[in-house]
């Protein structure tokens, strides 16, 4: 038994495995949102089509997709926030980032996802990418030449600066 690749810490067997190979089905948008992330990186390919949405299959790069997925390096799935998407709900958002490496780099997904449920059934809809936060100062900015922060009397170029 291997470790489900999903980060939900249970046997791969238990977790996943499933929900892709069509044995159960998602009951929330997450489980459908960590069935994805392990369906790419277990090249479940099918999964991917058959978990998105109707409406939005067109748009699905079979090739593109697939090199991606075996390509990468996948190095985990941090989900973020979930909103909506029990089973009582008929859609879902669940942001998460997938870490991983790709031609050696490390690179990270982060995603808004929305998820939608019909006759039962957990389906991926659509995704916005998180764009970084911008990062805010707080106080002054420290010049080269201004005296070091740390009260050492020197320059702050000479002292904590170098």
């Amino acid at each position: 038994m291997s470790m489900c690749p999903c980060g939900s810490k249970l046997d791969y067997e238990q977790c996943c495995e499933p929900v892709i190979k069509g044995s159960r089905q998602a009951g929330t948008a997450e489980q459908l949102m960590r069935s994805r992330y392990t369906a790419y990186v277990k090249a479940e390919l099918d999964y991917l089509l058959e978990s998105t949405h109707p409406a939005q299959r067109d748009d699905y790069d079979l090739k593109g997709t697939r090199r991606w997925a075996e390509k990468s390096e996948w190095d985990g799935l941090q989900i973020v926030s979930t909103e909506g998407g029990s089973d009582e709900d008929t859609d879902g958002k669940v942001e998460f980032i997938a870490h991983y490496r790709y031609k050696g780099k490390k690179t990270t997904h982060h995603e808004l996802a929305e998820f939608v449920r019909e006759e039962g059934r957990w389906f991926f809809h659509h995704g916005t990418m998180v764009p970084q936060k911008q990062v805010v100062r707080e106080g002054d900015k420290i010049g080269r030449n201004d005296p070091c922060p740390c009260g050492s009397g020197l320059k702050y170029k000479k002292c904590c600066g170098k």
